[in-house]
């Protein structure tokens, strides 16, 4: 005998009850529900690796000797705080000299330039009416040329003068954005210059944010999707589950590897998460044809066999599958089964 009890909409389940006679004076109830085919998504682990958002060596811009270091591994800074002092005394022997001349000269500098273009204008008047024999003398242009050369070494006494003031600044070292200083590479006293050569002051990183990046194989490039929220775990927090969202793609295969880059964004509020850690990450796939999937608690499992229970013309009979990757709160099965058949929803090998 079979009842209707009710029907699980989500699933499309159909819930009845059906009566084995365990006995010739008993029945038992059984409730049950239909196998339904589902589009499985599984999860492929890939190894990723987080970078800064934004990660940058400080080198001095100029030659000199640290005066001062504000700051130390794992300060944390804001954009344009301070972050060293350099001294550079030839520098300000140079700009000394320069500024000695300059008042020596006792012109200010729109002056000077007034007086570059006048002497430049009489230079170039004379010069066009030499051209016509007997109108200016030799002598004149000659001496409009040593005063064009005069006033421009007027202007340059002052342009070198900018130039070093401008140097000088350079000798105050400021964090070109927030983030932390994760290394301090040199100490007060140390000679430090520009170039690759040079040792850099300190590391500045943005770790507030990261960069998660992944190579995903050629097989597995079809499940790229910009914008998608990807979930992955790191070692050092067993049992937790973490996300980022793919924001950045290469397009391109890497010739030796056969992978594709990808970049998620991870924020990082806590700064629980660094550099260089090595997250697991779970790569969303889709199965090409869907799986049969039914409750966990439907599937069997003895010392002989896993299976689940199938009510067929009103008797039940066992049918061996295999157990497959969980999908949601159903697993799925692998067997001679089909979409619609009717199981046991508590399955027990007592049936």
């Amino acid at each position: 005998m079979i009842r209707r009890a009710h029907t699980m909409s989500r699933m499309r389940r159909l819930s009845i009850v059906f009566f084995v006679a365990a006995t010739s004076a008993a029945q038992t109830p059984v409730e049950v529900v239909r196998v339904i085919s589902k589009a499985v998504e599984r999860q492929v682990k890939l190894p990723g690796e987080f970078h800064p958002y934004l990660g940058v060596p400080i080198f001095a811009k100029v030659s000199g000797f640290v005066e001062k270091i504000k700051v130390d591994r794992g300060s944390v800074v804001k954009e344009g705080d301070l972050l060293a002092t350099l001294v550079a005394p030839e520098m300000k022997a140079q700009i000394v000299e320069a500024q000695s001349k300059a008042q020596a000269i006792g012109l200010q500098r729109a002056e000077a330039a007034a007086k570059l273009a006048a002497a430049q204008s009489t230079y170039q008047r004379l010069k066009a009416a030499a051209a016509t024999p007997g109108v200016v003398a030799e002598n004149d242009v000659i001496v409009a040329e040593k005063t064009v050369e005069a006033a421009q070494a007027l202007v340059h006494a002052y342009e070198d003068v900018q130039s070093l003031r401008e140097l000088e600044q350079y000798l105050t070292i400021q964090a070109p954005f927030e983030g932390i200083i994760t290394e301090r590479d040199v100490h007060p006293g140390a000679l430090v210059g520009p170039g690759s050569g040079s040792t850099p002051l300190v590391r500045l990183q943005q770790i507030s944010r990261l960069r998660l990046v992944v190579a995903v194989p050629e097989a597995l490039v079809g499940a790229i999707v910009k914008g998608a929220r990807v979930p992955f775990t790191v070692p050092a927090f067993p049992g937790e589950t973490f996300h980022g969202v793919l924001s950045r793609i290469a397009h391109a295969l890497d010739e030796k590897t056969r992978t594709m880059a990808v970049e998620l964004d991870v924020r990082n509020p806590g700064l629980r998460l660094g550099p260089g850690m090595y997250p697991e990450v779970l790569w969303p796939v889709k199965k090409p044809r869907p799986s049969l999937v039914v409750p966990p608690t439907s599937v069997v499992t003895t010392t002989e066999r896993t299976f689940v229970i199938r009510v067929k013309d009103g008797a039940v009979e066992w049918v061996t599958v295999t157990r497959g990757a969980p999908v949601a709160d159903l697993v799925e099965v692998f067997g001679p089964l089909k979409e619609g058949d009717v199981i046991a929803r508590r399955g027990s090998d007592e049936l």
